[in-house]
């Protein structure tokens, strides 16, 4: 059951990001030129995924347990510290040379694009890096 219920959230936001043209490299990038020829109409994607995200965290923090009975794992962190900035900025960044982001990047994989490919293949290399520096960090703070 769980895999067929990840399977169709998959699906779903998979065709919605599709649908939206939030996949097309250069709807998005309209989309971020705020100062030359703006295509707002992903304002309008933006605003629905998050009125929807704030109805569906602030009901799934009154339950104890998903509709599939798994213990609710919500984060918990309040505070905006240093690494939260950073990260924010340099997803920013990324997304505004390439005008893709991690989802969106799946599904354009998926669709064949070859600028796809190209920035999985980064963010993936971005990843392990910082899965290496975190390690380090880690184990310099457990020496200290």
């Amino acid at each position: 059951m769980n895999s067929l219920a990840s399977l169709l959230a998959g699906l779903v936001f998979g065709l919605g990001l599709i649908v939206s043209g939030m996949a097309n490299p250069a709807k998005v990038l309209g989309f971020l030129d705020l100062a030359g020829a703006w295509d707002p109409s992903l304002s309008l994607v933006m605003l629905g995924a998050v009125a929807i995200g704030l109805v569906a965290f602030r009901a799934a923090g009154r339950r104890p347990v998903s509709l599939l009975g798994h213990e609710m794992r919500l984060p918990t962190a309040r505070q905006i510290d240093r690494r939260l900035v950073v990260g924010s900025l340099v997803f920013g960044i990324g997304w505004g040379l390439a005008g893709i982001c991690p989802g969106p990047a799946l599904v354009a994989l998926g669709m064949g694009q070859p600028k796809a490919a190209v920035f999985v293949v980064a963010m993936l290399l971005g990843m392990a890096g910082f899965e290496g520096l975190e390690r380090r960090r880690q184990a310099h703070a457990g020496r200290a």
